[in-house]
């Protein structure tokens, strides 16, 4: 019996009760954690490029008015950005699909 998978088949395991935690997916607690940091992560980005939270529609309007004002150095300036950022987020996801458990 030990080699018999039907009793490792996670799709034999019941689904949660909770309509609300099915909807969610999680528990209510857990969700709400995950997006108070999500929500302060991307607040901490929109505030290094000068959106203002309580002038929204204005600081858009000046973040492309800079853009254009840059021209084609903004494409130089984003792609900075992305090169600096891709230094460290490609080398993660490659180690973690080589090293990811197999069957997924």
């Amino acid at each position: 019996m030990a080699n018999d998978t039907r009793f490792n088949d996670p799709r034999g395991l019941p689904a949660p009760a909770d309509g609300l935690t099915r909807f969610l997916g999680g528990s209510p607690l857990a969700v709400a954690f995950r997006l108070i940091l999500l929500s302060i992560l991307v607040g901490v980005v929109l505030a290094a490029i000068g959106f203002d939270p309580y002038n929204i529609i204005r600081s858009m309007q000046l973040l492309f008015q800079r853009l254009w004002d840059l021209g084609f150095d903004a494409i130089n300036w984003v792609w900075r950005y992305f090169l600096l950022g891709a230094v460290i987020v490609f080398p993660i996801w490659l180690l973690s699909r080589i090293f990811a458990p197999r069957g997924r």
